[in-house]
């Protein structure tokens, strides 16, 4: 993916990426530096922390009928070294503080142990950016959800 289109994303993110960003951004999540809409391979990333080898991706509803797509890209991205989480975005805007404590512990844990799923129900159809903007978070395998 190129850099323009990761920096439109930047400028249009979900206003669940918003305030996760607003939490995250500057060190604010105990001293953990992230980045936004970052390419990595043919993927942008919604945060990542290079340091800490850690990928949040936050969905809406378009994932849970990309779960095929969304497989492949999260193998891909845990064979690059990175592990995934992903939220919600209903998750991230009901309950940042859950959300936050969850990265925290997945930042402090050994890889194998952080796979996490979203956990709120099955996200509102029509939410999130849609096929032309979603980043392609993946929701299925170790990191997906049990059964949207």
């Amino acid at each position: 993916m190129s850099l323009d289109h990761a920096r439109e994303m930047r400028r249009t993110m979900t206003d669940a990426e918003r305030v996760l960003w607003l939490a995250l951004r500057d060190g604010r999540l105990a001293g953990h530096k992230f980045r936004r809409q970052v390419p990595l391979g043919p993927y942008i990333l919604d945060f990542v922390s290079f340091a800490g080898k850690l990928i949040i991706e936050v969905d809406g509803g378009q994932h849970a009928e990309r779960t095929a797509y969304d497989a492949r890209r999260s193998a891909f991205l845990e064979r690059e070294g990175f592990r995934v989480i992903r939220f919600w975005n209903t998750e991230v805007l009901t309950s940042l503080e859950g959300a936050l404590t969850a990265i925290l512990s997945a930042l402090q844990s050994p890889p194998e142990s952080t796979a996490r799923a979203p956990s709120a129900p099955s996200p509102l159809a029509g939410e999130g950016r849609g096929e032309g903007g979603a980043s392609g978070a993946g929701l299925a395998g170790a990191a997906g959800p049990a059964s949207p």
